[in-house]
């Protein structure tokens, strides 16, 4: 085994066809990290001239001209090959050393147990303590999950061999409701362009400032437009409601109710099916009157409700970002943007539907528990990566920058 510097080509050939690609381990992504003051390198580990393990290698400069070296899920390699694992990370260890290094950060996408759709441990699943193990032996440290950098804990949907009817029938009751609701609202879930990418930014600041969560710059987005969009790997939407034409159906709904309810005699027995109908109109009638708000506030007829951002790169369509306006939360059209993606990802051969994070130790029902209850209507099951791990490099320099992050707060 020789481990050497690669080309981004020979890189990239590699990174296509390996079991745990992803988009952060795409070279793309070092083309948005340069621009953020990161130099990249492409490592490898090559066995009779064929590459057989490889990372995407980030470093900058940190406190007193040490640099901080970083593999985005990384390493691309298998990782029960132990002597594999042993070799590349101690060559690693020399070529970081070597260039000023005083620590090297990683996150494998690699599951650490697999689990249910109640985040329950799977007997005889995949299970990777081994790795984690080995990985410790080999002097790298847990970074403790508040302190990661990417997602650990997911929440995905199984596409392979199933079709639309099969998904939506596995489905919760409630969202496959909620669903069919947003279908029958007319609500239109739209592909937006470079030059709207600030529709999309105003909704994730309003968002933000919401919920309490920093939002990335109008920059970082239209970044991964121009690495990603090209082919078809990343995609914007905003959801929209035509309210007069929500009030025109609402209305002939009413008709058609108030129609049932005049059909219906005053034998006792027609007492409940009468009283459902009448509630079912007063509710309608208050639909109808807060549209007639939205429009006479706004001055629009056609308004939007939330956006979303996916990545779309083999084997998986990732739901990366979102957000929605408040007050129109109550239109739910997050319900059917995830439908239309699924819909997508089963018709262009997708393995997987991930809905990315969702909060650590759910079964724990931690504050945004709400997040993973939404994403748990659509069926499927909770993926917990095995972490993000940093190995010093310099003992000494790794125990004193650690100092001053505490110091700094």
């Amino acid at each position: 085994m020789k481990f050497q510097e690669i080309t981004e080509k020979e890189y990239r050939t590699f990174w296509e066809t390996h079991p745990l690609k992803t988009f952060l381990s795409a070279p793309e992504i070092s083309k948005l990290r340069d621009k953020q003051g990161w130099d990249t390198v492409y490592v490898g580990v090559k066995e009779n001239d064929k590459i057989i393990a490889a990372t995407m290698l980030l470093s900058h400069i940190r406190h007193f001209n040490k640099k901080e070296f970083y593999s985005p899920r990384g390493y691309l390699l298998d990782f029960n090959n132990t002597e594999l694992v042993t070799f590349f990370t101690n060559e690693l260890k020399k070529y970081i050393k070597e260039r000023n290094g005083y620590i090297f950060r990683v996150d494998p996408y690699l599951i650490y147990r697999e689990r249910d759709l109640d985040g329950n441990i799977v007997e005889d699943g995949v299970d990777n303590r081994g790795v984690v193990k080995h990985l410790e032996e080999l002097g790298f440290k847990k970074v403790p999950i508040k302190d990661t950098e990417q997602v650990i804990w997911m929440f995905s949907l199984g596409l392979d061999g199933k079709d639309e009817e099969t998904i939506l029938k596995e489905m919760k009751p409630n969202t496959r409701n909620q669903i069919k609701k947003t279908e029958k609202f007319g609500i239109t879930v739209n592909e937006i362009g470079y030059d709207e990418l600030d529709r999309f930014q105003k909704i994730m600041v309003e968002t933000g400032a919401r919920k309490g969560f920093k939002v990335r710059n109008i920059e970082y987005f239209q970044e991964m437009y121009k690495l990603f969009h090209d082919k078809n790997e990343v995609k914007y939407f905003i959801t929209e409601l035509n309210l007069k034409k929500y009030v025109e159906g609402l209305l002939k709904e009413k008709e058609e109710k108030q129609a049932k309810l005049d059909s219906l005699t005053d034998a006792k027995y027609n007492d409940g099916a009468k009283k459902n109908l009448t509630n079912e109109m007063a509710a309608i009638d208050k639909r109808v009157e807060e549209s007639e708000t939205i429009m006479k506030e706004t001055g629009k007829e056609i308004i939007t409700l939330s956006g979303s951002m996916f990545m779309l790169i083999q084997p998986e369509i990732i739901y990366l970002s979102s957000g929605n306006y408040e007050e129109y939360m109550k239109f739910n059209s997050q319900y059917l943007i995830q439908w239309e993606l699924i819909k997508y990802g089963i018709k262009n051969g997708f393995k997987k539907h991930n809905f990315y994070g969702i909060p650590a130790n759910i079964n724990e029902h931690p504050k945004d528990y709400g997040i993973y209850e939404f994403k748990r209507g659509f069926n499927g099951y909770v993926e917990e990566l095995i972490g993000e791990y940093e190995l010093p490099i310099s003992p000494l320099y790794y125990k004193l920058i650690k100092l001053v992050h505490k110091i700094r707060g």
